[in-house]
């Protein structure tokens, strides 16, 4: 507790004494005045707490020198105490009270009582002087923590405001991702039922091909009916044709990829992609030099690269500048596509362009913008189909009088595939089946079956039908031999995949030939060396495949 500055006034140096004496056990600073004059001083020099006055000093008394003390603003606040042994009376007293005076103590001084009167008015003092200090440092505190606030509730206005940025900025970007799902899932369920109808009409087809190039050989020497034949085989040739577009869009076509040099091909196709174009497109090329080379159906490529362009060509009426451009793809890659390495593909046409309603449908089958009789409205379709089964994937973007760009990412091949598409030795010719064979055809499609039957008879062959893979098993158990098993892909119960797998394990020689409308034959130890056919099948076709089968036996199973 830091002491306090008593002062103490009077004329008389030996009452001065006696209040030290007094007075010293209380651990105050005790000053001392003889006269109004020195009093002042003090004041003017020392924060005083208590003031003791002698009512009777020569040159002003004590009721004056309150009086001037009194009237400073400072010192308002200074316990005044007379101390006097005359004008004690109750007028004296209001008089004393009236100047300034807070207390009276008479002499004779009891010690007790002035030291319990000094030590309460120096306590307040102190009390006050503390809480004044206290009072201070809380409106310190106070603006301190004010303006904390303030710049608290501006970083939290600063935040709240970065806040609603980026909800907006989420809300946009699952809105787009919301869309995007949409028309993937969109996409998918039409490539799901894309592909079921390819599937059933290939067998439809392979029904029709085949009962129309045995009727066509059979036919009596007669022009019309030839013609009318050979128009029919030819509308059924289209459909084939049409159906290995959808399962391109549905990416269950077979696929062979392969290392693949993309400015190679392009140099080899480029003559006939300068043709379908016309004189009145200019192709720049823009194409990065030692490009790595691309895993992808190298024939399917070529068909997308054709479909591409001549998309481009009709946006760009009057003519146009097409530009081809291939390049590693690099920094941040489509959210579709898993991490790896990316070569891009695009073609940019300055044609007519899309809107926003259309390029979205612009990758749905069937879709076309070029009126009547113009276009199928496959072509996107394919290429996107090509690019999701090839392990990458295709984007477009556009605006109406900018043109468009249709890109595609392809994944960088292997070292195992560069080295596995090196030239090989050509496999010799293989030669025709002399002899009839007895062939078990496997189909749950009875026209199929049967129309597959129909050509190995031609053929010369003998058949056996079962119309599912468990009745192909009977048939086998029973004791009947077979040169020959077709079977197809898509049966219900039992694959024709996992029959071949039967075969191989039970009847082990027994050669399996695999027809399906679409390929989803499963990555399977045994099964890398089965044969098989895409229907719709030719006889020619058919007839080839059988002398593969019996002249690789060994490879086959």
């Amino acid at each position: 507790m830091l002491p306090v500055n008593i002062l103490m006034v009077d004329d008389q140096p030996a009452k001065l004494l006696s209040y030290e004496v007094i007075l010293g056990g209380l651990g105050e600073k005790l000053l001392k005045a003889h006269s109004a004059r020195e009093a002042l001083e003090h004041l003017l020099r020392s924060e005083i707490a208590v003031i003791l006055v002698d009512v009777c000093m020569p040159e002003q008394d004590g009721f004056e020198l309150v009086s001037m003390i009194r009237e400073h603003p400072r010192y308002k606040n200074i316990a005044i105490i007379f101390v006097s042994a005359v004008m004690m009376a109750e007028p004296d007293r209001l008089r004393g009270y009236a100047a300034g005076a807070v207390d009276y103590v008479s002499v004779p001084i009891v010690p007790d009582v002035l030291r319990a009167k000094v030590k309460v008015f120096a306590d307040l003092y102190r009390n006050a002087r503390e809480l004044e200090r206290l009072n201070t440092d809380l409106e310190i505190r106070v603006r301190e923590r004010t303006m904390e606030l303030e710049a608290s509730a501006a970083e939290l206005r600063r935040l709240n405001e970065e806040l609603e940025e980026r909800i907006e900025e989420r809300t946009r970007e699952r809105e787009t991702a919301l869309a995007q799902l949409f028309e993937a899932q969109k996409l998918d369920t039409i490539g799901q039922l894309t592909g079921g109808v390819a599937h059933d009409f290939n067998n439809l087809l392979m029904a029709i091909l085949g009962s129309l190039n045995i009727l066509k050989k059979r036919l009596p020497e007669d022009g019309k009916s030839e013609r009318l034949v050979e128009n029919a085989i030819q509308a059924a040739e289209r459909g084939a044709a049409l159906t290995q577009r959808l399962l391109a869009f549905a990416r269950r076509q077979e696929l062979k990829p392969q290392a693949v040099d993309f400015l190679e091909l392009y140099q080899s196709i480029e003559q006939l992609l300068s043709r379908a174009l016309g004189p009145g497109v200019d192709i720049r090329k823009q194409i990065q030099a030692s490009l790595p080379k691309v895993l992808v159906d190298r024939n399917q490529l070529e068909l997308a690269l054709l479909n591409l362009f001549v998309n481009a060509r009709d946006a760009m009426v009057g003519g146009g500048t097409l530009v081809l451009a291939g390049q590693a793809a690099e920094g941040e890659l489509p959210g579709s596509l898993k991490p790896g390495r990316y070569v891009q593909i695009s073609v940019s046409d300055n044609g007519e362009g899309m809107d926003v309603a259309t390029a979205a449908r612009a990758a749905e089958p069937f879709f076309t913008t070029k009126g009547q009789g113009k276009g199928t409205g496959l072509g996107l379709s394919m290429v996107h189909g090509l690019a999701a089964q090839s392990g990458g994937t295709m984007s477009l973007s556009s605006a109406v009088g900018e043109g468009t760009t249709v890109a595609l990412w392809l994944p960088v091949a292997p070292e195992a595939a560069v080295e596995s598409s090196m030239p090989h030795s050509i496999e010799p010719d293989v030669p025709d089946v002399e002899h009839p064979l007895k062939v078990l055809v496997v189909d749950d499609d009875f026209l199929v079956s049967m129309g597959t039957s129909a050509m190995l008879e031609d053929l010369g062959h003998s058949t056996v039908e079962a119309p599912s893979a468990a009745s192909a098993l009977e048939i086998l158990e029973s004791g009947q031999v077979f040169d020959l098993v077709i079977t197809d892909q898509a049966m219900p119960g039992m694959t024709g995949a996992e029959l071949a797998r039967l075969i191989f394990s039970s009847y082990p020689g027994l050669p399996v030939i695999l027809a399906s409308g679409y390929s989803e034959l499963p990555e399977c130890d045994g099964l890398e060396l089965l044969l098989r056919m895409v229907k719709p099948f030719t006889q020619e076709e058919l007839k080839v495949t059988i002398a593969r089968a019996l002249a690789h036996q060994g490879m086959a199973a």
